[in-house]
């Protein structure tokens, strides 16, 4: 009974009571959908505004939901903040990923004109010519840093579907990439690195991996880990 209290009555006063509780918890409730489709927006929301230069965040999801949830809700804070923005797509290409922004509300025309928003292929990026240069890619995070700077911004975010890495057997040479951006990451700007989740389990070692790639970083972001609610879960390093 401790466990499970229960209450029998035959009083239509007591009865009444319940009853009009039960009816008000009715009128004030929320649309199961309406939870479902803003659990993960608004929590992602109020973690994204609290990130300051130099952190560096690895993000894993195992949807094209989830991921734009947070990616999208990212950058939206930080363009919002008067922050440049950098979007580097693989899993679909960078014209897909402007349409899927504009469908989340984000004014993808008017911020790119200004420079304000920029979204790359994996290959302008990571992979050029088919070959990764770590140097080579660090360099271009400063000079789009500088850049941004230069032009009135007040900081840049910026954010990486990492899969590339996956596609071209590059994993080692990604486990060495994060660890010394995380190391060595003394340009102030605010970096995600997305993983998709289906490419770590599928990988050789997918338990080392991902305890290497956690390690890279400060702090790490799941989704989709309830399929109805879209839970997002935050876990400091």
């Amino acid at each position: 009974m401790g466990e499970n209290p229960c209450l029998w009555t035959n009083s239509d006063s007591l009865v009444g009571v319940f009853q009009g509780d039960f009816e008000n918890l009715w009128h004030n409730s929320i649309s199961w959908k309406t939870i479902e489709t803003t659990t993960v927006p608004e929590k992602a929301i109020r973690f994204m505004e609290q990130l300051r230069p130099t952190n560096h965040l690895i993000f894993v999801y195992d949807s094209p939901e989830a991921k734009y949830n947070v990616l999208f809700n990212y950058l939206k804070v930080g363009l919002n903040k008067g922050e440049a923005g950098v979007y580097v797509t693989t899993d679909e290409n960078p014209s897909q990923i402007r349409e899927a922004m504009k469908r989340f509300g984000i004014k993808v025309e008017k911020y790119e004109k200004t420079n304000a928003l920029q979204i790359f292929g994996y290959e302008d990026v990571y992979i050029i010519d088919g070959k990764f240069s770590m140097t080579t890619t660090i360099n271009l995070w400063n000079k789009l840093y500088n850049e941004a700077l230069k032009q009135g911004f007040k900081g840049l975010r910026v954010t990486g579907e990492m899969a590339c890495f996956f596609k071209h057997n590059l994993i080692r040479e990604l486990i060495e990439y994060e660890k010394a951006l995380h190391r060595v990451l003394d340009i102030p700007m605010i970096a995600i690195c997305a993983y998709n989740a289906d490419m770590l389990n599928k990988s050789k070692d997918p338990i080392n991996l991902y305890s290497e790639l956690a390690r890279a970083h400060s702090t790490v972001l799941f989704t989709g880990m309830d399929n109805r609610l879209g839970r997002m879960e935050i876990r400091k390093v």
